[in-house]
């Protein structure tokens, strides 16, 4: 069950995610980056001992807003091996010291991830405890399983790519688009998808794809 604690957090998630943003290849803002929350939903940590939100941030400080995916984990003693994941140290009002991660590198976030896109894990709200959110919805073509270990970590311009051993990719679109008839569709070829909604630059509550699963051609 998510539990939403109304406390303080120094730094806060937007000015850890303002150092941090620039440093990655998807990112096409500015030097310093002015950063809104649009939405988000979490996910559930099945021994309620890791946070795990999929953040939606807006940047006004390029040539025009560009809504984020930033999906990050926070945890109470630093992951090993994921010092290069680590987006910053914050101080919680009630849990303490928080070590923030980029979720992409988190092995618990990427495997309840990999369980949403199957239907094994519950969407919860991003700000509401013990509430499922029913603006995040997901498809898979078949019955699965789907795989829980991606291992290989990839950034490119648009996305990050997550690769099981099989070949499974995990694609974490990291520039999102709104949906353009507000119902989102898989791209042609996709095995499955997560969609989700966030507040476009106007205002308007919008939807559109955040996660796409691809699965390797079939061996000849």
């Amino acid at each position: 069950m998510s539990v939403i604690h109304r406390t303080t957090l120094e730094p806060t998630k937007l000015e850890l995610l303002a150092g941090w943003l620039p440093t990655r290849p998807w990112y096409h803002g500015g030097h310093r980056p002015r950063l809104g929350k649009a939405g988000g939903f979490r996910l559930d940590d099945p021994k309620g001992e890791v946070g795990i939100e999929f953040m939606v941030v807006r940047d006004d400080s390029g040539d025009g807003p560009v809504c984020y995916l930033v999906p990050l984990t926070y945890r109470a003693a630093p992951l090993d091996g994921a010092d290069a994941a680590l987006v910053g140290t914050a101080e919680h009002g009630v849990l303490g010291r928080r070590w923030v991660y980029d979720a992409c590198h988190d092995p618990l976030a990427v495997a309840e991830l990999a369980a949403l896109v199957e239907g094994r894990a519950e969407p919860q709200a991003q700000s509401v405890s013990d509430t499922p959110d029913h603006e995040v919805s997901r498809a898979l073509a078949g019955e699965g399983p789907v795989p829980a270990e991606y291992p290989a970590v990839e950034d490119a311009e648009e996305h990050t790519e997550l690769t099981a051993p099989d070949g499974t990719v995990l694609r974490v679109l990291r520039t999102l688009h709104p949906a353009p008839d507000g119902a989102p569709q898989a791209e042609p070829g996709a095995a499955g998808h997560v969609a989700g909604a966030w507040d476009a630059p106007d205002g308007a509550r919008v939807q559109g794809l955040m996660v796409l699963l691809l699965t390797p051609p079939p061996a000849p």
